[in-house]
């Protein structure tokens, strides 16, 4: 019997491999819309019970958080050092409030029905009218880089470990949904803030779309802000101990 050539024997398997997936594919799908109005509701529905979740625990955390406060605090009583040092962590870490001037940035999705406004422009996509998880980013990262002292998003303060994540045009921020308008909200100096906005080469293409498509873009200064301390859980959850 004639052997098979490795190209030939190659060949096969690639056939053999794509039959395999489309019948893999088939069964799956078999009786299912798998792309219909329904799943996506449901899917939805899990976020948002998701969310209700997330807040009844970060309720329940904030209550735990301010006990530990309290014990720690009276631990630290009699040694001022202490204390000092304790302030300076929980400052660090964005667990105490932080009070003084600063800039409130506001970020919207633009008409459905929008058209393009300068000529040379493409009629918008869809993608091209919403807010995406890269807008808000770039606005956070140049509101750090113009030494803000803290920072909120939406009635949220910030942490080291805190993540902007958009799913379509839906915020998800440390497990709770929020839709547009989006606010992000920074104390410090509002000049170098609105510098490091203005230097910001994302938000320069951002406001692009802004003059093309209509995307809301408002910037506020603020002469006395306080944004609270965050209180949600500290944890990792995907670390690994370094070598």
């Amino acid at each position: 019997m004639a052997r098979l050539r490795p190209i030939r024997l190659a060949s096969v398997g690639v056939f053999a491999l794509a039959g395999l997936i489309f019948w893999v594919s088939f069964n799956t799908a078999q009786g299912t819309n798998i792309r219909s109005d329904e799943s996506m509701l449901r899917f939805s529905d899990l976020i948002e019970q998701r969310s209700r979740e997330n807040r009844t625990l970060e309720s329940s955390t904030a209550k735990l958080r301010e006990e530990v406060a309290g014990l720690a605090s009276r631990d630290s009583a009699g040694n001022p050092e202490e204390r000092r040092r304790l302030r300076e962590v929980e400052a660090a870490a964005g667990a105490q409030p932080v009070s003084g001037p600063g800039l409130t940035v506001t970020l919207t999705d633009a008409p459905a029905d929008a058209t393009a406004r300068i000529p040379g422009w493409p009629e918008p996509e869809p993608d091209y009218l919403v807010i995406h998880q890269q807008d808000l980013q770039a606005v956070v990262n140049a509101l750090w880089q113009g030494g803000a002292s803290g920072i909120q998003v939406m009635d949220q303060r910030l942490i080291s470990t805190s993540a902007v994540r958009c799913v379509g045009n839906t915020l998800i921020l440390q497990g709770q949904l929020y839709s547009p308008p989006y606010t992000v909200t920074a104390v410090g100096d509002p000049d170098a803030l609105r510098r490091a906005l203005d230097a910001s080469p994302a938000i320069d293409m951002y406001k692009k779309y802004v003059d093309a498509y209509g995307l809301g873009w408002k910037v506020e200064q603020r002469g006395d802000l306080t944004l609270p301390g965050y209180t949600g859980g500290v944890d990792l959850q995907h670390a690994e101990p370094v070598d």
